[in-house]
């Protein structure tokens, strides 16, 4: 949407009209500068010219011979009218000491005084004057001539300012001449820039560049979605500030390319691809991302626009969404089969037999409570608790059981307080979730058939650890199931990676993602059963995170 118009000229046309003034100011300082340059040179050249001459004449035995003898004009007129012709000259005056003429270009003034100064002269000096006489102003310079000791007489010789003034002239003719050519281009390179500027301003004015400049830098700012511009190179461009917190990227990112800010390679690729991306979900170190990304195109690849949406909190809420749900399931189910031993008791009642009644009600409370109790007992914190609680209902729904070892205990306060309970639940629920699939599936030879750990007892078991020690939370989680490959053990924290089907394999990816951001360690290694186990090691309360995370 174009900006309303507050200068009547646009930022293109205002410079354009600047610099053709600029451009004709700096030609016709120049051709001024040439000018006066031009013209100091000619009069100095004019004034070696004659100053060469006057000494040469000076200096020649056949003047000093001519001024001996009784009528020296008569030698030294057709001499100085010679030297005056061969040397482009105005005039070459020889005269005797009083200042009269022995030779001059008008013959008329032969014997008349010289109108000029000489008394520099007399005094054995040679100097330069400019002085008008009977040619007009002229610059001359005026040099005895010795014979022995004696001054027996004197040269001038002179050019005419008018002279000085052609020849300067004749010069300011080419020098306009290249002036206006350099006018010309200058005004012609001044045009096809500003042209080049108007299409990219889109005819805005200094105003409006300034207004869309303050919004353009309100908006990167005041945006809560990451904004990422890539150039033709894939260097950044842009990027504001939720950008840079969402990969975690330092102030000086901008310039740098895409494959030298040490982001997941996943994410790195998608950001390098030349075709658009919807909605790609992408985890990083601390978050998870939605990345869109779009190419602008014109006439070549002129780079990308990346947007970048945090699903770190929705996708925490997802879990916990999730997590309620099977709650619900499992106390649905749970809800059934209390109807069913209500039913039984009932009848058992009905048909006289109330010791087996009794019976039956106090074991199925016994092993109801046992788990309960000893959760209850082992776990102060209620939010460890209360999930421990509800994922083994889960479990024992799917046919799992689940048990949490005689060592673990966890005092009220252990847990640090930089630990959210959003993510006890995804670090721990998820790694319960994957135990209890990994346990309710048979193990198989490579044939197919049940190993002999199967056949022999059908206990689908997952084993919760639970304890401070040395300063740090401790959670770990074995299970009764294959097992995790070595070949696998580098990969099955990369988001994508399951073996359940597509649409899976995010769960440990998020483990992960929530113990780097607390500060921990998450290894895996083989239970004593066969089966995988995760230890999970966070720093308990008043201790310092760490800022590693230990490799599977």
């Amino acid at each position: 949407m174009r900006l309303p118009r507050t200068l009547p000229r646009s930022l293109a046309g205002q410079l354009f009209a600047m610099q053709a003034l600029l451009v004709a100011a700096v030609v016709a300082g120049c051709a001024f500068f040439a000018y006066a340059s031009g013209r100091s040179q000619a009069e100095e050249t004019a004034a070696r010219q004659v100053r060469a001459a006057a000494l040469a004449m000076a200096g020649s035995p056949s003047v000093r011979e001519a001024i001996r003898t009784p009528d020296p004009s008569a030698v030294l007129q057709p001499y100085a009218e010679q030297v005056r012709e061969d040397t482009g000259i105005a005039f070459v005056t020889i005269m005797n000491p009083a200042g009269v003429r022995w030779t001059h270009p008008d013959p008329g003034q032969i014997g008349r005084s010289f109108i000029g100064h000489t008394e520099r002269a007399l005094l054995g000096e040679t100097f330069e004057e400019t002085y008008t006489g009977t040619l007009g102003p002229s610059i001359r310079v005026v040099t005895p001539v010795r014979d022995g000791d004696r001054i027996v007489g004197l040269v001038s010789a002179g050019i005419t300012v008018e002279r000085v003034s052609t020849q300067v002239r004749e010069q300011l003719g080419a020098l306009g001449t290249a002036a206006g050519a350099a006018l010309a281009l200058g005004g012609l390179g001044t045009y096809v820039i500003n042209a080049r500027l108007r299409r990219h301003t889109h005819g805005m004015n200094a105003g409006e560049l300034s207004r869309m400049h303050t919004y353009h830098e309100a908006t990167l700012h005041a945006v809560r979605e990451g904004l990422l511009m890539l150039d033709g190179q894939r260097r950044v461009a842009l990027i504001n500030d939720a950008g840079r917190d969402l990969l975690g990227l330092a102030p000086g990112a901008v310039g740098r390319r895409v494959d030298q800010l040490a982001l997941p390679a996943s994410l790195t690729g998608a950001l390098l691809a030349s075709e658009p991306r919807v909605d790609e979900v992408h985890l990083t170190a601390d978050r998870v991302i939605v990345v869109n990304t779009s190419p602008v195109v014109g006439g070549e690849r002129r780079g990308t626009v990346v947007t970048l949406r945090d699903h770190t909190e929705l996708q925490a809420l997802s879990g916990e969404l999730d997590s309620e749900r099977g709650f619900t399931q499992a106390l649905r189910s749970q809800a059934h089969e209390a109807a069913n031993r209500l039913h039984t008791v009932v009848s058992l009642i009905e048909l006289g037999r109330v010791e087996e009644a009794v019976d039956f009600a106090t074991a199925e409370l016994e092993l109801a409570q046992v788990l309960t109790d000893r959760v209850v007992d082992a776990v102060a914190e209620p939010v460890l608790a209360a999930l421990l609680l509800g994922k083994a209902a889960q479990a024992n729904e799917r046919g799992v059981e689940l048990v949490l070892t005689e060592d673990s205990r966890i005092d009220d306060g252990a847990l640090p307080h930089s630990l959210a309970p959003r993510d006890l639940v995804t670090i721990l629920g998820n790694l319960i979730d994957n135990a209890a699939d990994a346990a309710s599936e048979p193990v198989t030879g490579e044939a197919g058939e049940l190993l002999p750990a199967q056949r022999t007892s059908a206990r689908a078991l997952v084993t919760v650890t639970a304890r401070t020690e040395s300063g740090e939370l401790l959670l770990r989680v074995a299970d009764t199931g294959a097992g995790i490959g070595p070949a696998d053990a580098d990969e099955v924290f990369r988001r994508g990676w399951t073996t359940h089907g597509t649409g899976r394999g995010l769960g440990l990816a998020l483990v992960r993602q929530a113990v780097h951001r607390n500060g921990g360690t998450v290894t895996l290694g083989r239970a004593a059963g066969g089966g995988a186990e995760f230890t999970v090691r966070l720093p308990a309360a008043g201790r310092t995170a760490r800022t590693e995370v230990a490799a599977p």
